[in-house]
């Protein structure tokens, strides 16, 4: 079984799922490609996918996956805070050096925020520019380095909070959105290996 998934999916919501998976299923080999770009899970010769709602295909069926709620978040290190201070406003982010992301198609997503019903939308500049997902660990290194603020998954970002190495950034603003799905074609028999991860990421989901 094939599976076309993010970086990030692979980082943050599979390893919660596979071992598990796997273990209950020794007889399934399961092949992981790992990758930003969105592609047809069929011309590609996968049999499902994991991306996000606003990603999917009308004709897919949807199986929500992992975390159901997710944010994005902020954050810088302390001593890069102690140098420059600590934004107050997103828009104070316009005077910071700032890490961005760039999909693989050039575009750069600006960094999103809300707060009490206001959403607010920043494109700030930096030193660093890198591709989103495959090089997430190198602005994340550069940020802990005190080189600017990085924008991230929050639960990419947890280890370093918890270690001290970055600082939350504007938490109050940090937006939130739906978790992933698990999206296969449903014009086409399901496989057997396919159907037994459905019917598990399903009975997780029930559990929890």
């Amino acid at each position: 079984m094939r599976l076309n998934v993010p970086i990030s999916a692979a980082r943050l919501v599979l390893p919660a799922i596979v071992p598990h998976f796997l273990a209950a299923y020794p007889e399934i080999r399961l092949e992981v490609i790992a990758e930003d770009d969105f592609v047809d899970v069929l011309a590609s010769g996968c049999d499902a996918g994991i991306r996000y709602d606003e990603r999917l295909e009308n004709d897919m069926i949807a199986v929500p996956v992992g975390p159901r709620v997710q944010r994005f978040a902020a954050a810088a290190a302390p001593r890069y805070l102690a140098q420059y201070g600590k934004p107050e406003h997103p828009r104070d982010l316009l005077n910071h050096a700032c890490l961005r992301g760039q999909f693989p198609s050039g575009a750069m997503p600006p960094w999103e925020f809300e707060r009490d019903g206001e959403k607010l939308r920043v494109e700030p500049s930096g030193p660093l520019l890198v591709r989103i997902g495959a090089a997430a660990d190198l602005a994340v290194d550069a940020a802990v380095a005190g080189t600017g603020i990085v924008y991230l998954f929050e639960d990419w970002l947890r280890p370093f909070f918890e270690s001290g190495a970055l600082e939350p950034v504007l938490r109050p603003w940090w937006p939130s959105f739906p978790g992933p799905f698990l999206y296969y074609p449903g014009r086409r028999l399901v496989p057997a290996p396919l159907r037994a991860f459905v019917d598990f990421i399903k009975a997780a989901g029930d559990r929890d």
